[in-house]
C-alpha cells in the first residue's frame, strides 16, 4: 500500500503551486475548476510518483495554524544530500520565509531544516 496524494486547503491557490513547482520542484497539471462549485484544485507530482492536491473553494474557515498542535503538522521533502538541505535552507530564507529550526541533526539522525511555507503550513526538508 503507499500514500496516493496528500490534500491540503489554501486561500491562494496559483501562489502555493508556484512554491511548490519553483522551490521543490513539482510539476503542475492544468488545474480543475468545477464551475458548480467553484471548488478548484492543482496536482503537484513529484518525481519519485508522491502527489499533492492543492485545493481551493469559496468560504473556506481559516484557522490559526501553530506549530505545536494535533493533526497534520508538515510535510517533508528529501532533496538527497546534506548540502542541498542546506541550499534549499539558505534559498527559502533569502526569499523571506522563516527558518524555524535547522539545518541540523534532529535526535533521531535525519539532518533536516524546517520553514513555514505558504499560508503558516511547515514544510520539512530533509536528505
Amino acid at each position: 500500500m503507499k500514500i496516493e496524494h496528500v490534500a491540503m486547503y489554501v486561500n491562494e491557490l496559483e501562489v502555493a503551486r508556484d512554491f511548490f513547482v519553483k522551490y521543490l520542484g513539482g510539476t503542475s497539471n492544468d488545474g480543475y475548476h468545477n464551475e458548480k462549485t467553484d471548488f478548484r484544485s492543482y496536482f503537484i507530482s513529484f518525481d519519485d510518483g508522491a502527489r499533492l492536491e492543492l485545493m481551493n473553494k469559496p468560504d473556506m474557515y481559516d484557522m490559526e495554524k501553530t506549530l505545536n498542535r494535533t493533526g497534520f503538522i508538515h510535510i517533508a521533502f528529501s532533496v538527497g544530500s546534506k548540502e542541498k538541505v542546506d541550499e534549499l535552507t539558505e534559498t527559502f530564507k533569502v526569499a523571506g520565509y522563516d527558518v524555524v529550526s535547522g539545518p541540523r541533526t534532529t535526535g533521531d539522525g535525519y539532518y533536516e531544516s524546517c520553514i513555514v511555507g505558504i499560508e503558516g503550513n511547515q514544510i520539512e526538508i530533509t536528505v
